[in-house]
């Protein structure tokens, strides 16, 4: 990115200055000027295009791990006024449609788990469907699958797939109102009735951490951590159920702009006004999919459970917490001092309520919400709290960020080269794809270190814990 078209405002915040004749609203983006300038112009380009839509309440905003994405640059937030004709658009929200990380503490430490930690890789990999298309055993009918869009994680525990305790530490406690079933197409149904439960292909993984380090001894206590204890992170989202709406309704919204006259910057930034029938419509089946998705992680976890107790029968891992990424969200925040009704955009960025937000669960009321972020499977990830003065909608990074596409990775590293290479450092990688573990080459992707310390002096969310990989599932 050219730097020297930015102004900035402090060391970790710039703008983008207007021209005389541009309408549209502020840009703020978040970052140190390394992570700034290592980023693709497109990611400009793309939130430039996000403040000129109708309808934006404050400034359209990119988290320190931002890169190009479809419409939005991934690491975008951009909140919006129903109210005030504010608009809900697909590509603010992305394909794959809330995925993020459910995040599990164990009782286990790692110096006891070693021996069995080979076993265990391999009993994740034959018990864990991951991979493009991949199926699990679990196969729904129509009325099963609509049940799973309405019901998220809360339908999951019912069925038995995990315990009511976990509910408490989802987004939503696993149950996101406003879905409507009937607004997701039969093909996007058909392609979900027998992925529940799978971990899909690309960046998704499932991925077996030892805590390394604590930044802070208070909230690592709060939120149950320990140096040398082992977590377990499954990143995954809603699937080719997810996907499907996407490209559905990024059909239905274009003709809605049209119709309807609003002026898209970028085609890829189809959209509606939230309150028209189109918009109300993708809502409902974008909340579906957030049903899906949290419903899918959840029959993970239940996965993960049995496999490790096979393993290590005196094993328990509890949800720390589930977070997604991928979502648009109605939420309060004040604005100018007072409290508006907000419909807020987060692609490829997390959710960070601070200290004392009435939506945290109550364990975690005085520390902030946990936020989780995943770096790739060579480096490791971060768990950081919100922070109460979060200036960017209650938002912060959700991942270390791609550096360069899929395309250029393949042509730096082999995937059972780069496998032994991490095997040299203790890490085991078990994948059904050697070109898909290539183009997730940790060198693919930003420093985490980096993007969780600037997070943090950006004043988004603060550092707890960081988290070596020891095991990765991938598709």
């Amino acid at each position: 990115m050219n730097i020297q078209s930015l102004k900035a405002l402090h060391s970790y915040l710039w703008t983008l200055p207007k021209s005389k004749d541009e309408a549209r609203a502020e840009i703020l983006l978040y970052g140190s000027q390394p992570l700034l300038a290592s980023m693709d112009d497109k990611v400009l380009e793309q939130i430039a295009n996000v403040a000129a839509l109708p309808g934006l309440v404050g400034a359209a905003m990119t988290m320190p791990d931002a890169h190009w994405g479809y419409g939005f640059p991934i690491g975008g937030v951009a909140a919006f006024d129903a109210g005030q004709g504010g608009i809900i658009s697909a590509g603010g929200v992305g394909f794959d449609i809330s995925c993020g990380i459910r995040c599990l503490r164990s009782n286990l430490k790692l110096a006891d788990a070693v021996p069995q930690l080979q076993r265990l890789a391999d009993r994740l990999f034959a018990t864990i469907p991951a991979g493009v298309g991949e199926e699990g055993n679990i196969h729904l009918n129509p009325q099963q699958l609509d049940q799973v869009l309405t019901g998220g994680a809360q339908w999951a525990v019912k069925q038995g797939y995990g315990n009511p305790a976990d509910l408490e530490f989802i987004e939503e406690n696993g149950q996101v109102g406003g879905a409507v079933p009937d607004n997701v197409s039969e093909l996007a149904k058909k392609r979900q009735r027998g992925e529940m439960g799978t971990l899909g292909s690309g960046n998704h993984y499932l991925e077996v951490q030892v805590v390394e380090k604590i930044y802070d001894q208070p909230v690592a206590q709060a939120f149950g951590l320990q140096e040398g204890q082992l977590v377990i992170s499954i990143h995954c989202g809603s699937r080719g159920l997810g996907h499907q709406i996407g490209t559905d309704y990024l059909v239905m919204l274009a003709k809605a702009a049209n119709r309807l006259g609003i002026r898209l910057p970028d085609r890829e930034l189809a959209c509606a006004p939230i309150k028209s029938p189109e918009g109300q419509r993708y809502l409902g089946a974008m909340n579906a999919a957030i049903n899906c998705a949290l419903a899918n992680r959840q029959i993970l976890t239940h996965l993960t459970r049995e496999t490790f107790t096979e393993v290590f029968p005196q094993a328990t891992l509890e949800t720390l917490f589930d977070v997604s990424h991928n979502t648009c969200k109605e939420e309060t925040h004040e604005v100018g001092s007072q409290p508006r009704l907000l419909h807020v955009h987060r692609k490829g960025a997390t959710r960070a309520f601070g200290p004392g937000h009435p939506r945290l669960p109550q364990r975690y009321r005085d520390a902030g919400q946990p936020v989780i972020i995943g770096g790739s499977m060579g480096t490791g990830s971060y768990i950081l709290a919100g922070t109460r003065s979060n200036p960017a909608f209650a938002s912060c990074s959700h991942g270390a960020g791609r550096a360069m596409s899929r395309n250029q990775a393949l042509k730096q590293w082999q995937g059972k080269a780069l496998i032994q290479e991490l095997l040299q450092q203790g890490i085991l990688i078990r994948t059904r794809s050697m070109r898909g573990a290539a183009e997730e080459a940790p060198g693919a992707y930003k420093d985490v270190d980096v993007v969780a310390e600037v997070t943090e002096q950006a004043g988004l969310a603060r550092r707890v814990a960081f988290l070596r990989p020891k095991v990765c599932i991938k598709g």
